[in-house]
């Protein structure tokens, strides 16, 4: 998932995320222990997305998101003007 799109979600859309993607990597996990796992890339994958959800539950914490998002809106304002 790119990080693009999980700012496009709100908290709660990202906390329901997280818990899922965490019974995801446990039951992965698991099948890892058994070796029934077909694609080993996929427990890293699902760490990745983890920390990048948790990365933004952060961001909204400190209120650093809101900032990004502005810039990124006067960015995208510069963009089209220079467009015209």
């Amino acid at each position: 998932m790119k990080v693009y799109e999980l700012r496009e979600k709100s908290k709660e859309e990202l906390v329901e995320m997280l818990n899922g993607l965490y019974r995801e990597l446990f039951n992965l996990r698991m099948r890892h222990v058994s070796q029934q796992l077909p694609n080993p890339h996929r427990l890293s994958s699902i760490k990745r997305d983890i920390a990048r959800i948790r990365t933004l539950l952060r961001e909204d914490e400190l209120g650093i998101r809101k900032l990004i998002q502005a810039k990124q809106i006067k960015t995208k304002t510069k963009t089209t003007k220079g467009e015209r």
